[in-house]
C-alpha cells in the first residue's frame, strides 16, 4: 500500500480562541468545502465543539458527482492546540488529518497535515498520480480561500 503526505500552512489575523472555535466546530465544515463536492453531515445532533471519540458521518461526491458514505472519528483533541480526524468508512484505504494551531505575533498559523493511503494498491497509486493529489490541492486551496475571506480580509 503506498500512502502519501499533504501539508498546507495558512496564517490567520485572529485571535487563537476565535480561530479554534471555527475549527473545531462540525457545523463550519460544510463552509469550508468546495460546494461541487456536494458535502452533507448525516449525523444528527451534533455539538458545538468536537471531542475526542466523535464520530461524524456524511455523504460527500468526491469524484465524478458519485456520493459516498464517509465516517470519521475524532480521536485525539487537546484544547487550542490541534485535533485530529481519521476515517473509519470512507473512500481511502488510510485518512489521517492533524489540524495544528500555533499562535503567533498578531494571529494563528494554521497547520494541516493529512496522510492517506487510497484504495486498491498500484491503480490506487495511479489514481493518486493523475487525480486524487490534485483533488486534494483543489480541496485544501477552496479551504485556505474561504478562512482568507473570513479572516483576513478585512
Amino acid at each position: 500500500m503506498s500512502f502519501y503526505q499533504f501539508k498546507r500552512e495558512q496564517f490567520i489575523q485572529a485571535d487563537l480562541a476565535t480561530v479554534w472555535d471555527f475549527i473545531s466546530s462540525p457545523a463550519n465544515l460544510k463552509k469550508i468545502t468546495p460546494p461541487y463536492m456536494g458535502f452533507d453531515i448525516t449525523s444528527g445532533d451534533l455539538p458545538e465543539k468536537m471531542y475526542q471519540g466523535m464520530i461524524i458521518s456524511y455523504k460527500v461526491s468526491p469524484l465524478w458527482g458519485i456520493k459516498t458514505d464517509w465516517v470519521t472519528e475524532i480521536t485525539h483533541i487537546r484544547e487550542l492546540e490541534y485535533f485530529v480526524d481519521e476515517q473509519r468508512i470512507g473512500p481511502y484505504a488510510l485518512w489521517h488529518h492533524q489540524h495544528i494551531l500555533i499562535p503567533q505575533e498578531n494571529g494563528v498559523l494554521m497547520q494541516d497535515i493529512v496522510t492517506y493511503a487510497p484504495p486498491m494498491g498500484l491503480l490506487g497509486a495511479i489514481a493518486n498520480k493523475l487525480m486524487i493529489e490534485k483533488k486534494l490541492k483543489e480541496i485544501f486551496a477552496y479551504r485556505w480561500e474561504v478562512v482568507e475571506k473570513m479572516f483576513n480580509q478585512k
